[in-house]
Parts: C-alpha cells; sequence; structure tokens
C-alpha cells in the first residue's frame, strides 16, 4: 500500500467512443400506452431523441476538455481507488472545501462552481472526488462501503493532501456523507453544509403541531415521494445486481434511468429536464456513468445504505456546525427534526432551484456556502 497521489487525466478512446453511439444506434425500443407522459416513466418519444442526440451531436471531446482543465489526481484509499479533482485559489488564506456529489451526480456538477469560489474573497481550495464507487474512482471492489466507511476514507484524503481543517458541502447522498464525516473527523472538520439533507419527523406531537404550512406542504411532499416516487432507490438499495445487468448493458437505459431523476427532482413547472439543467451537462455526467462501468458499483452504494444498521442507530447530535440550504424542488428538510440530529447554526430557504442546485441555481447556492462559512469565521 502506498499513500501516493498520482495525477489524472481522464482519456476515452475512440474505440469506447464508437461502441457506445453503436450501442445506442441499434437500441431496442419498447412501446407505451397512448397519452402516457411522464406518469409511468421516461416517455419513448422523449428518450428516442435524446438518445439520438447523445449519439450524433453532444460532443463528449468538449466535456473531456473541459473537465481536464482542471487538476486531477487518483490516490488509494482502504484499497479502494479514488479519483478528485484539487483545484486550489490563489489566495493565501483560502478555506479548503470538499465538495460531494449525489447520485445521479459526478464530479461534473460542480463545475460551474469552480471559477467562483475559488476567487474573490472568502475563497476555497476545492477538493472535489468521484466517491468511491463512482465514476473515475472506478467500482469498489468489496462489500462494505458504508457512508460512513466512505467518510473515513474522505478524511484520509484529506489528511493526505495536507490540509488540517476544511469544510464540507454535500447534496443527496453527499448530505449523508458529509455529517458522517463531521462526525468522524470533527477535530479537523469546521463546518458541514448540506442540500437535499433528509429529514425525519420526531413523532413528537408537539413538533408536528407545530410546523409551518411551508413545512406540512415539505411533509406531504416527502410523502408522495416515498409513495411514488422511490422505486429506484429500493431496487438499488434491495437488489442492486440485478439491476445492474440492465444498466450495464443499455447506454439507453443507463440514460433512463438517470435522465428520470433530472425531470422529477427539479422544478416542476419545468417541461422537460433540460428546461432546469443543461442537456449536455446531464449527457456528460450519464456517459461518466457509462464509461467507467460502475452501474454496479453505484447502485450497491443505496444497499450497503439500507443494510448498515449503525446508520440508522440513535446518536447523540452533532457538534460541528451545520448550514443548511432547502431548495424548491426534491428537497424535504424541516429544521425542528434537523435539529434533533445536527447542530444547526445557519438555515436557508429558497423559492428556486431543486434537488441539483449546483446545476440549477449554481448563484444561490455558490451564496450560501459563502455566507454560512464567513459566519464560522466570526
Amino acid at each position: 500500500m502506498t499513500n501516493e497521489i498520482r495525477p489524472f487525466r481522464i482519456e476515452i478512446t475512440d474505440a469506447e467512443l464508437n461502441e457506445l453511439k453503436d450501442r445506442l444506434h441499434r437500441t431496442r425500443w419498447t412501446d407505451e400506452l397512448p397519452e402516457a407522459g411522464w406518469e409511468r416513466g421516461v416517455p419513448v418519444s422523449y428518450l428516442k431523441e435524446l438518445a439520438t442526440y447523445w449519439a450524433d451531436t453532444f460532443d463528449w471531446r468538449a466535456a473531456e476538455a473541459e473537465l481536464n482543465r482542471y487538476p486531477q489526481y487518483t490516490t488509494v484509499i482502504d484499497g479502494q481507488n479514488v479519483h478528485f479533482l484539487h483545484v486550489r485559489s490563489e489566495r493565501a488564506d483560502a478555506t479548503p472545501l470538499l465538495l460531494l456529489h449525489g447520485w445521479p451526480g459526478s464530479v461534473v456538477d460542480f463545475l460551474d462552481l469552480i471559477e467562483p469560489l475559488t476567487t474573490g474573497e472568502n475563497a476555497f481550495h476545492l477538493i472535489i472526488p468521484s466517491l468511491p464507487g463512482f465514476g473515475f474512482s472506478g467500482p469498489i471492489a468489496e462489500a462494505g462501503w458504508t457512508d460512513t466507511r466512505i467518510a473515513s476514507a474522505l478524511a484520509v484524503l484529506m489528511a493526505r493532501l495536507g490540509y488540517d481543517r476544511y469544510g464540507v458541502q454535500g447534496g443527496d447522498v453527499g448530505a449523508f456523507i458529509g455529517p458522517a464525516l463531521g462526525r468522524a473527523d470533527a477535530e479537523h472538520v469546521i463546518g458541514v453544509h448540506a442540500n437535499a439533507l433528509v429529514t425525519f419527523p420526531t413523532g413528537n406531537p408537539a413538533d408536528m403541531a407545530a410546523l409551518t404550512e411551508a413545512e406540512q406542504l415539505r411533509l406531504k411532499a416527502m410523502k408522495h415521494f416515498q409513495d411514488d416516487m422511490s422505486a429506484y432507490m429500493q431496487l438499488q438499495g434491495t437488489r442492486p445486481q440485478t439491476l445492474a445487468h440492465a444498466l450495464a448493458d443499455s447506454p439507453a437505459g443507463q440514460l433512463a434511468w438517470i435522465v428520470e431523476k433530472y425531470k422529477e427532482w427539479t422544478d416542476e413547472a419545468k417541461e422537460l429536464p433540460e428546461d432546469a439543467v443543461d442537456r449536455d451537462r446531464m449527457l456528460a455526467t450519464v456517459s461518466i456513468y457509462w464509461f467507467t462501468d460502475t452501474a454496479r458499483s453505484v447502485a450497491n452504494s443505496y444497499y450497503e445504505r439500507f443494510h448498515d444498521a449503525s446508520m440508522w442507530a440513535p446518536k447523540p447530535p452533532a457538534t460541528v456546525p451545520t448550514g443548511v440550504a432547502v431548495f424548491a424542488a426534491g428537497d424535504y428538510a424541516i429544521r425542528r427534526f434537523a435539529e434533533n440530529a445536527h447542530n444547526i447554526t445557519h438555515w436557508s430557504e429558497f423559492y428556486r432551484g431543486g434537488h441539483f442546485p449546483a446545476l440549477e441555481a449554481p448563484d444561490l447556492l455558490i451564496g450560501d456556502i459563502r455566507e454560512f462559512f464567513a459566519s464560522l469565521a466570526k
């Protein structure tokens, strides 16, 4: 084993690109019920058009070049390869900040945050990993990669980079791993900022009676998610290997599996996913999932979360200062519930943006990150 940090560059071969295009062109399309819309899943007509664009128009080489503009590295931690971008600010007083993507996400999510966050006052040195098992970190090689284990690996990464004090920001899966990292490395984590934080009702009648109208609507939306929108989570969390056979063999299937979430978790007023999130950004992330062959590994991360008893066991509230940004769509966090598990020192609610704020509303996310971490310096 070694602590070596190796430079990395994304270099997808022409053969891999050609195979992707060939598979897309040879997709055997299913039929659908008349006028089904999005209620039963991704419409065939929409997916055909998007898959054709992916095969014939989308410029992977441009996406690859944009990522390769930034310094990238890999290192091995706990037997697992970890890929990350490491973009240092020119400011000597910049705060190291770990940015954690979720599912279905990748390092692409944060491209529009890099320049704003590394420049100006209250600048940051950015460390943007592909979570173990995701993207260019490659598939996990063994079971047991729980959120706690991932958090411990990321603590090692920050120490290996020489950062003694640092902040963390994460959404979705990153909003599980970020707080876990705050607990695992409280001596070094100055604060955790989260969006799409999952909060659970306390069961206290007084808490339920005190909910505001907005919080009641959020709780109702969360129930709708659990009842009608969480099939993906149940399948990934219980039978990841079965799902992987389909996603690893069909790029059109992988595309549908991911793009559905860009539709369902963004502004309901947007007719199509690309009305909320740039189409080429979406396809860059889907391409990474495809080229790295991580469908099985990514789905397995849900299995680990479902079956990790320690994750769901009662814990004392965390001590690390925590800031939460709640966005308009696909975000169900309620402060009085969050305060049972986290040391909430900052709370913001926004009326645009959704589950993917780094892609949908980067200005709001950037502003809230700056405000939260600036407050810790006071």
